[in-house]
């Protein structure tokens, strides 16, 4: 599947000035609709944790346009979560809150189209991950 970036980058640039309340929201949905993943984060600086995030979400976003820089640094990202106990299932879980964090925070303006973009790029990132944690993509 290809990505449609301009989709992508033009629907992070909107969510970007909300940034630090859109990740404390990510948090918020992913341990109300999935508390299974939550000791995963028992003894993590969650503000620290923020900012790894939302880091990843501009580094992913910013390099939308050089696939194999992106491709490169999801491996590395996904190698580093299997020491923090993440497995293929809990990507699952994480990107169904970044899509309900996304819709909240875009509004009248998470349209099919973008609903669709974000879709086909946790698509991407999620493969790249897991390959790059040694795991067979679920999502190829």
């Amino acid at each position: 599947m290809s990505l449609n970036v301009e989709v992508l980058e033009q629907s992070f640039q909107q969510v970007k000035p909300r940034a630090s309340e859109f990740v404390t929201s990510f948090y918020d949905h992913l341990f109300i609709a999935h508390p299974e993943v939550k000791p995963l984060f028992a003894n993590i600086d969650m503000a620290r944790q923020h900012k790894m995030l939302l880091n990843a979400l501009v580094l992913v976003v910013e390099n939308l346009r050089k696939p194999e820089v992106l491709g490169q640094a999801l491996k590395g990202l996904g190698a580093r979560h299997v020491g923090y106990g993440a497995s293929p299932q809990h990507y699952g879980a994480v990107g169904e809150a970044l899509l309900v964090t996304f819709e909240e925070y875009l509004q009248q303006d998470w349209t099919p189209e973008v609903k669709q973009a974000w879709l086909g790029a946790f698509e991407v990132i999620e493969a790249e991950m897991l390959q790059g944690a040694g795991e067979v993509p679920s999502i190829a």
